[in-house]
């Protein structure tokens, strides 16, 4: 692991939004949504990133919104990832008519350019968080379902899986069991992937007016609103725009450093065991 330096670059960018935003938690330097202080101030001692043109506090407002942005990322992987591993992991062990059946639907869903996708299906459900949790998760659902069903193909045929089916075992205690474990690696890469993604795509989709609803911050959202006052005041769009791309930065190079380190064709032998 030492000599993945992107490992470590991309856990300490996310230790520290991560580890901020859920600071917000525990302490906040004034109420985000209390209005009537001083606009446009720039970043001092009692507002550390400033106020924005109703007055309130940016800081506060970036560690809720980074709550919003973080948590609909969150939820719609797991969505996606769960409805992608189930898809992916029927389709290739059993193959057949269930894998036609769904590939084709992932490859219908892939035809559709993801953020389009996920606009129309934002548009259908209304605006506001779950909606943009089930656009978000629904156009990552493909990305998971491929990536298991490759490696499912390749795992069924193996000897532990051969000697499971022969002793008796039940295909479901076979995919939990022997199969998805194996998953791990694949999966957490693409997860890391998927969450800067997703960041990025409700980001997009608040900055239209389609995910969180005012007053309710989110990092998208904030940058929508701050455009107007840019020239006013830069504080309230730079702020939630930086901690918006070391995330997502954070997670890239997380994903990189992880896929490195997993990979088994990827590793460099030690001084001591080579041969």
């Amino acid at each position: 692991m030492r000599r993945h330096a992107s490992l470590w670059a991309g856990s300490a960018l996310l230790a520290v939004a991560v580890g901020l935003v859920l600071m917000g938690y525990l302490w906040l330097p004034a109420d985000p949504l209390t209005l009537g202080g001083e606009r446009f101030s720039p970043p001092s001692l009692s507002h550390p990133m400033g106020t924005d043109w109703f007055g309130r506090d940016v800081l506060a407002r970036v560690l809720v919104g980074g709550r919003t942005s973080l948590a609909v990322a969150l939820a719609a992987v797991a969505l996606g990832g769960a409805l992608g591993a189930l898809v992916g992991g029927v389709a290739g062990y059993y193959g057949g008519l269930a894998d036609e059946i769904g590939m084709r639907a992932t490859d219908f869903l892939i035809a559709f350019p993801a953020l389009l996708l996920a606009l129309l299906l934002a548009a259908v459900l209304g605006p506001g968080p779950l909606g943009v949790t089930i656009a978000i998760g629904t156009f990552n659902v493909p990305y998971f379902a491929r990536i298991v069903r490759s490696a499912v193909l390749t795992l069924r045929e193996q000897e532990y899986v051969l000697a499971a089916r022969a002793v008796g075992t039940g295909d479901a205690r076979i995919l939990w069991r022997h199969i998805l474990p194996n998953l791990a690696s694949p999966l957490l890469v693409q997860v890391t992937v998927s969450l800067s993604a997703a960041l990025l795509s409700e980001a997009a989709l608040s900055y239209l007016g389609l995910g969180t609803q005012p007053p309710q911050p989110s990092w998208g959202r904030m940058l929508k609103e701050a455009q107007s006052y840019f020239a006013l005041s830069p504080w309230p769009a730079v702020f939630p725009g930086l901690f918006l791309a070391l995330t997502v930065l954070g997670l890239n190079l997380l994903g990189d450093g992880l896929r490195d380190l997993l990979d088994p064709r990827l590793r460099r032998l030690t001084p001591w065991r080579q041969p």
